[in-house]
Order: C-alpha cells, then sequence, then structure tokens
C-alpha cells in the first residue's frame, strides 16, 4: 500500500516509518524541514527506503500534493505542550488547520485514502478518583490547548466521510536525550502512570493499517505490566542518573490528566505489546547515559543537579 507519513521523524513517526517499511509498505514521509528532522531522515534512509516531502501541513497546497496517490494516511504530525503552551497561535494553526488541511485533500482525492488519526489519552481528564482502567467508553473533554485540538481533530476526522481511526496514544517516551523540565513537577507522584513504548506504538500503527480498525476509536497503551505510578518512572529516570528521588513536596497536588488504559481489545487485534516497564526504563537509560568521563564525578556533582532541577518546582519551599 502507498501510506502517507504525517510528522515522520518525530517520535512515534520514526517507529511507525521504520515498522511500515519493514512490512513492505510504500511510504511517503512528510514533515517539516527542520535540522533535527533532517538528520534522522538521513540516519534513517541509510537503512529503509521511503520518499521524502519536505513541507507543512499549514500549506493546503503541499498537502494536496503530498496526499495524491496515497491508499491510507496516518497522520501523527501535532505540536505537543510544552510547545503548544509557549506557541499558541502557531500550534492552533498547525494542528487544527493542519488536520483541516490532510482531511480536505483526502476528501477530494480519488480514490479517497483511508485516515488513521494519532490522539491522545489526556482527553479522558483528570480521573484518578475513577477506578481504573479507562476505556474507549469513557468520557471525554478539553482541559487544556493540547487537548482542545485533539478534541477538535477527532470530531472533524469522525464526520469527514472518509474510512477513519483514531489511535489514543498512553505516554510513549522517546528514545533520545531529555533534559529536565518544570512540567516534571506538575504530576502528584501518585498519579496513575502508564507508557508504552515507542516501537511498539510503530507496530501497532503499521499492524493497524492491514487490520479491521476503521470507523473505531482504539486505546494504545504497554498493557499491565507497563502501568505503574508517576514515582516509579520518575524515580527510576532519576536514579539512572545518580540522583536521589526529589522531595514530595515539590510536586504538585492537582490532578494530572493521565491514567492506566484498557488495552485488552487493541492488543487482541494488533499484538504490539512486546516490550514491559522495566525494558522501556532500560531503553530510556541507554539514550540518556552521560558519557562516561561525567559517570566518574557523579556522585560529586548530583546534588547540585538535584538542587538545580528543585529550582524549576514552583511548589518547592526549602
Amino acid at each position: 500500500m502507498n501510506v502517507l507519513l504525517t510528522g515522520a521523524f518525530g517520535n512515534i513517526g520514526s517507529s511507525t516509518l521504520q515498522e511500515l517499511v519493514r512490512q513492505g509498505q510504500t511510504v511517503r514521509c512528510f514533515d517539516v524541514q527542520t535540522k533535527k528532522n533532517a538528520v534522522r531522515a538521513q540516519k534513517l534512509a541509510q537503512q529503509y527506503t521511503f520518499e521524502t516531502i519536505w513541507g507543512d501541513i499549514r500549506n493546503a497546497e503541499q498537502v494536496n500534493a503530498a496526499v495524491q496517490g496515497q491508499d491510507i494516511i496516518i497522520h501523527l504530525a501535532f505540536m505537543i505542550p510544552p510547545d503548544v503552551d509557549a506557541h499558541p497561535e502557531q500550534a492552533r494553526a498547525v494542528n487544527v488547520d493542519g488536520t483541516l488541511n490532510i482531511l480536505k485533500a483526502a476528501q477530494q482525492a480519488s480514490p479517497r485514502p483511508k485516515f488513521l488519526f494519532g490522539s491522545t489519552l489526556d482527553l479522558f481528564g483528570p480521573t484518578q478518583k475513577l477506578l481504573p482502567p479507562r476505556t474507549v467508553n469513557d468520557p471525554i473533554m478539553a482541559t487544556d490547548a493540547y487537548t482542545e485540538h485533539k478534541l477538535l481533530c477527532e470530531t472533524e476526522v469522525q464526520k469527514s466521510g472518509l474510512e477513519w481511526a483514531i489511535f489514543r496514544f498512553a505516554d510513549v517516551p522517546p528514545l533520545e536525550p531529555r533534559q529536565p523540565h518544570p512540567v516534571m513537577f506538575e504530576i502528584p507522584l501518585d498519579t496513575r502512570f502508564e507508557m508504552v513504548h515507542t516501537h511498539d506504538v510503530g507496530l501497532a500503527i503499521a499492524n493497524g493499517i492491514k487490520s479491521p480498525i476503521w470507523g473505531k476509536i482504539w486505546l494504545i497503551g504497554g498493557g499491565k505490566s507497563c502501568q505503574v505510578y508517576y514515582r516509579d518512572y520518575l524515580n527510576r529516570s532519576l536514579q539512572a542518573a545518580g540522583i536521589k528521588p526529589l522531595p514530595e513536596r515539590a510536586f504538585t497536588t492537582q490532578e494530572y490528566c493521565t491514567d492506566w488504559l484498557d488495552t485488552t481489545e487493541s492488543e487482541a487485534l494488533l499484538h504490539y505489546q512486546r516490550h514491559n516497564f522495566d525494558e522501556i526504563m532500560t531503553d530510556l537509560a541507554k539514550v540518556n547515559a552521560p558519557p562516561t568521563p561525567v559517570r566518574f564525578i557523579l556522585p560529586l556533582v548530583a546534588p547540585l543537579v538535584q538542587q538545580q532541577m528543585l529550582k524549576m518546582s514552583a511548589h518547592y519551599k526549602k
């Protein structure tokens, strides 16, 4: 099949691209030409064969050209927090207007391609006071600009007249170095938290377009072996960097929009859950491991690093 993959060089996009090519699909990648994306595209091209069209989903003409001749569109290009909050006008133009551009181009194509939209479990809102897990039948809501964009786009996808499917993802940590950010303190430590390996998400999508997924919403997560609490994830991440757990008072007590998911149906059809929590954390530790010289001085600098991290917290008081 001819597959258009938007956001092809992002976190989930890169994993999806690799799996699609492995499964014999003809993939056209559509993404914005940043330095990071160009480097990743060049690296992937050394192992995989695919077409790349550099463009902007806000540009309807570029989108129309990319959609031509495609059997399936996998739409992953989307700005996420904290960039959504830092650049609200750009985010809405990319997320909402960009999605509408792709839907319109698909509606005008002949034949019309099928449309798979990548969404988020954040749409369930604050649910920590409810019994887990979340199911596709649970109500959804917008709680910030990002979820407002996802909610609007889900609605437009479902009424587009195209054959559609929506995948709502659990937390998908990228396999690349990550820097501390103030948002890490905006999740209560006892929050139910589900992860899924980025490669497993790529497999779910690649398997999905060959399966009877159409006309439905699916929850994509790591399964019971990846259902933990936020403190489990955070402390394992800190431990890998040689940093002790951060004090509980540095974290908010306000509910955060995340939870455990019922992925029984998606796993039964798509067979994608290959990594458990420990395996995900091991892979994350590898990509975030400090250089060898730094490891020798970690015991000395770790307290200083912890102090700098605590300065990012709006809740921490000595």
